[in-house]
């Protein structure tokens, strides 16, 4: 007889376990998964690992089956980190908030809805009963979204009533998600860039020049906000000379026109002319 297939793996080395659960979570034996919580509770009790990464792929299933597992992996000692590989959908999204650290895919889905039950022939009170256990059955997943996101009570269930879909952006919006797998930092501000160049260069110069360097910087920059000339330094005073004769005036020239204010471009380039010499 073959061995029935397995769904989920957990590999361990060095103190740090993976467990990949990719297929539906349920405890029904016949149908071709194991990713039950008998299975998956007994491996993780025991496991001697300082971290343990579940790596999700799943539609979901038996929310009984997820409640399970997701408290076996918040009682472990260790420190979790959950992953959203292709799909964490209904039940598999209980699972994805027990991690401590919670990474979306770049192009993964998350999507939350109602529990729902199977009834067959019901009366009217058979189903007011099962609409009230469906709610509290959806509460236990309500009360494990609070503890990771940002939303409220009734927004959640107004996004599970419409069974809705969520991309990893929307997932770190809300507090799914911790991360997204991938995603590079925004580039910095080109002024910051070119301010943190300047400090560069004035602590990369020799510490004979640092203070000339740091005050020269402070006047170009004072200028560039007044719109106003850098002014230079006061020069030290010449020592006292002897007056000379007095000479005879020159004949008064038309007076020189003034010029044209530097455009503010020009002033920048100044500040970077400086760590060029």
């Amino acid at each position: 007889m073959s061995r029935k297939q397995k769904f989920y793996q957990i590999l361990t080395n060095d103190r740090v376990a993976d467990i990949n659960i990719y297929g539906d979570i349920t405890s029904w034996p016949w149908l071709d998964s194991d990713i039950s919580a008998h299975g998956i509770k007994e491996e993780i009790d025991g496991l001697d690992v300082d971290e343990i990464n579940v790596y999700i792929n799943s539609y979901g299933g038996e929310v009984a089956e997820a409640l399970a597992i997701y408290s076996a992996l918040k009682r472990h000692s260790a420190s979790i980190h959950t992953y959203c590989d292709g799909f964490a959908c209904s039940a598999a999204t209980i699972i994805f908030v027990a991690g401590d650290v919670r990474t979306m895919g770049s192009i993964a889905l998350m999507m939350i809805h109602n529990c729902m039950s199977y009834l067959g022939f019901a009366n009217s009170e058979e189903m007011r009963k099962a609409a009230e256990d469906n709610d509290k059955i959806n509460q236990s997943s309500i009360e494990a979204y609070k503890k990771v996101t940002n939303l409220s009570e009734d927004e959640l269930k107004d996004m599970m009533n419409a069974e809705t879909w969520l991309t990893a952006a929307e997932c770190l919006e809300y507090g799914f998600a911790t991360e997204i797998a991938d995603e590079e930092d925004d580039e910095t501000d080109p002024q910051q860039t070119a301010f943190g160049s300047i400090r560069n260069a004035i602590l990369n110069r020799e510490p004979d020049r640092l203070n000339a360097l740091e005050m020269k910087v402070d006047r170009i920059l004072n200028a560039l906000q007044d719109g106003s000339e850098p002014a230079e330094p006061a020069a030290e005073p010449e020592p006292t000379a002897e007056p000379e004769p007095a000479a005879e005036p020159e004949p008064t020239a038309d007076p020189e026109p003034e010029p044209e204010p530097e455009p503010k471009q020009n002033k920048i380039a100044a500040i970077f002319s400086l760590f060029a010499q």
